[in-house]
């Protein structure tokens, strides 16, 4: 496991571009339904529906080669649950500095945003070994970030609070479960499999049904479910899925695209099946949608591995920065938008339809451009 996976990079790297480019959207008119958020008891999906939950696939697909890659350098298993501890607190801070100015801010939302933005930079960034001023800028960054937290104040007067983890804290929390479960069972993609359909299970058990009722109504899997943070189990569902694709593919030598294809075609198929009873829904995070997007995203990433192993990944290259500075990618929309807030223009009329769509996918190349170069300088999150 010590080589790099390319495919699971670029992988990556296209869903937080596409990630990037659909987030902006509010600053555009008219976007073309399809590509747009579903309504929550709307019966389908469009392209901002799926890529999130790609995104927790890819991270699935990448905590296996990550955790393996730690054990292969000799650390031991404290060494490696501690950093899967730090990982998760500082995705769960990130995620509630986002959502608390996200829901409202009693002063400028831009002076925070940007604060924000450089506080995350000089706490997480990715110093250069023996770098002498790495200390006084970490403790700078937390005194920024602690000052946002205290003069924090929404519109009616309310306190920075953990209301929602927001993405990222989600995404953290996706993690810490299945790091954890990857660690109990390591080398053995079969737990992991019982563990999925388990959740799979949770889903149909709580999830409203196309009748407005629920299969099971309150169970104590459910409960349990709450209780770690996993609600009706379709973000760990994912995340598990993607742990899956990647051990079964270091089972699976021969013809790995063909089995990729089998297997989406499969979970297709069982997205079909379910749909008799569920809709197709991201906002009740029904399980059709966990499989169609689990379907989507085991044929994307099986045809990205085919062309990997025939050299033929030239055209991915410009994705590169957002694969590998992922979360450096995901920032930089933050700190544009605190400079666009300061100006305040408005959004003109002809930026409509599949202009503001161009406009927002340039938007996200000068994000990943814009993470490559301050790249170049030393600057890169990293946790």
């Amino acid at each position: 496991m010590g080589k790099r996976n390319l495919a699971i990079d670029i992988f990556r790297g296209l869903t937080v571009a596409l990630m990037v480019c659909v987030n902006d959207f509010w600053a555009i008119h008219n976007v073309p339904h399809f590509l747009e958020h579903f309504a929550v008891m709307e019966d389908g999906m469009g392209l901002s529906d799926i890529i999130y939950p790609m995104f927790l696939f890819a991270m699935g697909m990448s905590v296996p080669l990550a955790l393996e890659r730690r054990f292969q350098k000799g650390l031991s298993f404290e060494s490696t649950l501690k950093h899967i501890l730090a990982r998760t607190l500082a995705l769960l801070l990130m995620g509630s500095f986002i959502v608390n100015s996200e829901t409202g801010i009693a002063w400028n939302k831009g002076v925070f945003w940007l604060l924000m933005v450089v506080g995350f930079f000089m706490v997480w960034n990715n110093y250069p070994e023996g770098f002498r001023y790495k200390r006084p800028l970490r403790i700078l960054g937390i005194a920024i970030l602690a000052g946002l937290a205290i003069a924090f104040r929404s519109p009616e007067d309310g306190l920075f609070r953990a209301s929602w983890w927001g993405i990222l804290g989600q995404i953290g929390w996706m993690y810490l479960f299945s790091a954890i479960a990857y660690i109990l069972c390591r080398g053995r993609w079969w737990p992991l499999a019982i563990l999925w359909m388990v959740f799979c299970l949770v889903n149909i058990s709580v999830a409203p049904m196309r009748d407005g009722g629920e299969l099971l109504g309150g169970n104590y899997l459910a409960d349990f479910s709450d209780a770690l943070h996993l609600g009706n189990g379709h973000s760990i569902i994912m995340a598990l899925g993607g742990m899956i694709c990647t051990l079964a593919g270091q089972k699976l030598k021969k013809r790995p695209l063909a089995a990729g294809f089998a297997a989406a075609l499969v979970l297709a198929l069982l997205a079909a099946l379910t749909h008799k009873w569920w809709i197709i829904s991201k906002g009740l995070g029904t399980l059709p949608w966990c499989l169609y997007v689990s379907a989507i995203s085991v044929a994307l990433y099986a045809l990205l591995r085919a062309l990997e192993r025939r050299g033929l990944m030239c055209w991915a290259r410009p994705l590169d920065p957002a694969g590998k500075a992922t979360l450096t990618v995901y920032m930089m929309p933050y700190f544009f938008y605190s400079f666009w807030i300061f100006i305040n223009p408005t959004v003109p009329g002809w930026m409509s339809g599949w202009v503001g769509v161009a406009k927002c996918a340039v938007f996200s190349a000068l994000c990943i451009a814009t993470a490559w170069g301050i790249g170049k300088l030393g600057i890169k999150l990293k946790i």
